[in-house]
């Protein structure tokens, strides 16, 4: 492991004292920097101080549940690229959307498996570090800088989460080309991360929020394209 992610700081929060415990142990092995949080108002302070690059939250918590949490999270700018990790023991599928609609990155069910766990957050945090990030798209109306994380569109900026930012990115960058949602799913999310293909629906309807809904379209049955072709 490279000396940067090495150095990554990561935020635990949950209300089991046990279960903070036992990710604590196992990630300062990995020499991570760690905080802690036992609810998502708690999680929401520490987090504005402590910048982390990786936030390991449960959905069940007092005071202020994960997914709430993580929505009020992607509103805050210093927190807008921090991924987030949904530790849960909820296994149904709609809070499993609903999470993800919130801007999950990953969401692994309790019982924790140590050394599945560490792997899957070492390959999180490897993706995201070595992104390509040096290029700016230029289609239509829409330019997207990827070494600024920004994008615009007729010159309005955009206001997009990390995977609505890097979805758009990769439709723009293949311009007329189909992607069905497993393709789509590996490319933004990674084939290390298990997330449901509506994850995918979900981001291109917020994308189609923020820019013309033609720009994106939708071949039924096979996938999506981006065009800037209106018919």
């Amino acid at each position: 492991m490279s000396k940067t992610l090495n150095q990554a700081k990561i935020l635990l929060v949950d209300d089991d004292p046990d279960i903070l415990e036992l990710l604590e142990y196992n990630l300062a092995k990995e020499n991570y920097q760690l905080a802690k949080a036992y609810d998502g108002k708690e999680a929401l302070e520490i987090a504005q101080v402590f910048k982390p690059a990786l936030i390991i939250m449960d959905v069940m918590m007092p005071i202020m549940d994960g997914i709430e949490t993580a929505r009020k999270m992607k509103l805050m700018p210093e927190l807008k690229n921090t991924l987030i990790l949904f530790l849960t023991a909820r296994g149904e599928e709609f809070t499993e959307v609903a999470a993800f609609d919130a801007g999950a990155h990953d969401y692994i069910i309790k019982p924790i498996k140590p050394r599945a766990l560490v792997s899957r957050i070492n390959a999180l945090l490897k993706r995201e570090a070595s992104e390509e990030s040096q290029d700016i798209i230029e289609i239509g109306g829409l330019v997207i800088n990827r070494t600024q994380y920004a994008a615009t569109f007729e010159g309005r900026a955009l206001i997009l989460p990390k995977k609505e930012f890097e979805l758009l990115s990769y439709l723009a960058k293949n311009p007329n080309k189909v992607f069905n949602r497993d393709e789509l799913l590996e490319k933004v999310w990674g084939a290390d991360v298990y997330v449901v293909e509506r994850t995918v629906d979900v981001h291109i309807r917020k994308l189609r929020e923020k820019i013309p809904e033609h720009y994106i379209k939708t071949l039924k049955g096979v996938g999506y394209l981006f065009s800037i072709d209106k018919a």
